[in-house]
């Protein structure tokens, strides 16, 4: 199971708060007080988090939340650009919370101490954009993953770094 490398120092903000609550009113939904305790409990994530994770964050502000919620909760909070999903082509699906991050993203997979680390990737956004303005087309969504091992790990069945990214 993949594991975010480090914890997410963000705090709530109002201003977050409100504008999702504006999203799901956009959406004929409200903020209910389950809704809300998921919303909080993204910020108690890794970096990295899955949707088991962040229900169990979530029960335990609120243990009315179910994990009918939070699997409804997950696709807003993407929609309305709060999160965005990763796809590391495994069995679960992980998120990270949008940052106010100016650079590109890619998510390095290391196979064998099985974490996701982000690293800077500046050229992946011109190159997606440049690419698709020679077709005539805008950018939806790019990514960027690598798959890599760690040697370290394989030599001494431990990795000491997989803990610093």
């Amino acid at each position: 199971m993949l594991v975010g490398v480090m914890l997410m120092s963000v705090s709530i903000s109002q201003e977050t708060l409100e504008s999702f609550s504006d999203f799901l009113g956009s959406k004929g939904l409200r903020m209910t007080d389950q809704r809300k305790g998921v919303f909080e409990a993204l910020f108690k994530q890794p970096v990295h988090f899955t949707a088991e994770q962040l229900l169990k964050d979530a029960q335990s502000l609120d243990e009315t939340v179910s994990r009918a919620t939070v699997y409804r909760c997950l696709p807003l909070m993407v929609e309305s650009g709060i999160i965005r999903k990763i796809d590391v082509g495994q069995e679960n699906k992980y998120y990270a919370l949008n940052g106010t991050s100016e650079t590109f993203k890619a998510q390095v997979i290391c196979s064998d101490c099985d974490r996701i680390h982000d690293v800077d990737a500046p050229f992946m956004e011109w190159y997606g954009k440049t690419v698709s303005e020679k077709l005539g087309l805008q950018v939806k969504d790019q990514r960027l993953q690598v798959q890599a091992e760690c040697p370290e790990f394989r030599k001494k069945g431990n990795c000491t770094q997989a803990c610093h990214s």
